[in-house]
């Protein structure tokens, strides 16, 4: 018999309005350090990043404002929905992104949440550059475009 994975719900939280605002230079997975429940409700999808952004401290990268909802099972014994988290990556990586991000105009988005085959929960952050108005003009055209090509396919 085959070993049945069990992590079968596949987790995959986007942040939609990034790819809208900002313009990825680089990716990067990092883990998230979590306390208690915040597993539990990152399992049952409940995570927004619609107002989270990372930033540097002592060397180490943290998320701020992504809200991780409290878990309905837990009573008192529940976590803060927007605290701040820590993110790991490894050294090479932290100093390559922060040589990066002190350049001006440069910043560093959570783009998703998702849970890896060890049951990890894991996030992806990209180094990004604002879009300008007609950058993001241009943007929606391209995905109009793409629809109208999916409709004309059915």
């Amino acid at each position: 018999m085959a070993k049945k994975n069990k992590f079968e719900k596949i987790i995959n939280i986007k942040n939609k309005k990034a790819s809208f605002e900002f313009e990825f230079i680089d990716k990067y997975k990092a883990g998230l350090v979590l306390k208690g429940t915040e597993i539990k409700s990152i399992r049952e999808g409940k995570v927004s990043l619609t107002e989270a952004y990372c930033y540097f401290r002592n060397n180490e990268l943290f998320i701020k404002q992504m809200h991780i909802a409290p878990y309905t099972l837990a009573a008192h014994f529940n976590h803060d929905p927007v605290r701040e988290r820590k993110l790991l990556l490894q050294k090479q990586e932290l100093k390559k992104l922060q040589n990066k991000f002190a350049e001006k105009g440069l910043t560093i988005v959570p783009i998703r949440v998702f849970i890896n085959d060890k049951g990890l929960a894991k996030i992806e952050v990209a180094l990004g550059k604002g879009k300008k108005v007609h950058d993001k003009r241009h943007s929606l055209k391209e995905k109009d475009a793409k629809r109208d090509l999916q409709r004309m396919a059915f």
